[in-house]
C-alpha cells in the first residue's frame, strides 16, 4: 500500500516507545509536508545528538561537555553519601525539578516486567555493583522507581540483592507514599515527588 521508502520510515519510527504503525504514518506524512530547509535542520540535529552527547560513566546519564562524568556527578555540592536509583533519565529530570534532592543518581536503563533472567540482564545491575563498591561514601541508596507492576517487581529485586550484598551500616530505601499506583515519575508533579521522596522508608 505505501512506497517502500514511507514503508521504511514507518517502521523505524514505530520503533519509538510508545508510537504505533498510526502514530508513525502520520509522523511520515507530517515530515513529507515540511519544507527541505526544515528537514535537513531535523537531520543535522540528529546528527549533532549522535556527534556531541555522551553518556556520563558513573550514572549513565546523557550529557554534553567535556570529561567522562556528567555536571551532576561532578559537582562538589552534591550529597555523596545518597544515590538514587532510576528507571530512565527522564525520572531523573523529574527528582531534580524538585530541588527536594541533592544526592547522586544511577539509572538502570529498564524495569523487569517477569524475574528472568534474560529480563534481569536488560539492567545495569553490574554496573550498580561496581559503582556501590567503589563509592564506600555512599550510605543511603533510594529506590525511586516507578510504582508500576514492574517498577515494583524490580524494587523489591533490587531491594533483596542490595540487602544481601551491602556492607553493614548502609541502608537501603523506597520512594514512600505519594505516587499514584501505575502511575510513572516522569507525568507526576514537582509536589507529588516531593512528598514521596521526604516520605521514604
Amino acid at each position: 500500500m505505501y512506497s517502500p521508502s514511507i514503508r521504511k520510515l514507518i517502521d523505524l519510527f514505530s520503533k519509538f516507545p510508545t508510537v504505533g504503525p498510526r502514530t508513525a504514518a502520520r509522523f511520515v506524512f507530517y515530515l513529507l509536508k515540511l519544507p527541505k530547509e526544515e528537514i535537513e535542520n531535523l537531520i543535522s540535529s540528529i546528527n549533532e545528538l549522535k556527534n556531541n552527547i555522551k553518556i556520563c560513566k558513573l550514572c549513565f546519564n546523557p550529557f554534553q561537555g567535556d570529561g567522562e562524568i556528567c555536571e551532576i556527578c561532578q559537582k562538589p555540592s552534591r550529597d555523596k553519601s545518597m544515590l538514587c536509583l532510576v528507571e530512565k533519565e527522564t525520572d531523573l529530570i523529574s527528582i531534580e525539578k524538585t530541588k527536594k534532592y541533592n544526592g547522586l543518581y544511577f539509572i538502570l536503563g529498564g524495569t523487569v516486567s517477569a524475574l528472568k533472567k534474560s529480563d534481569i540482564e536488560t539492567l545495569r545491575i553490574k554496573e550498580l555493583e561496581s559503582r556501590i563498591k567503589k563509592s564506600p561514601e555512599i550510605q543511603e541508596i533510594i529506590l525511586a522507581l516507578n510504582p508500576t507492576p514492574e517498577g515494583q517487581a524490580t524494587t523489591l529485586y533490587l531491594e533483596r540483592l542490595l540487602k544481601k550484598n551491602l556492607p553493614a551500616g548502609r541502608q537501603v530505601t523506597r520512594l514512600g507514599r505519594g505516587l499514584p499506583v501505575g502511575g510513572e515519575l516522569e507525568y507526576a508533579d514537582e509536589e507529588t515527588i516531593s512528598s514521596a521522596l521526604e516520605s521514604r522508608k
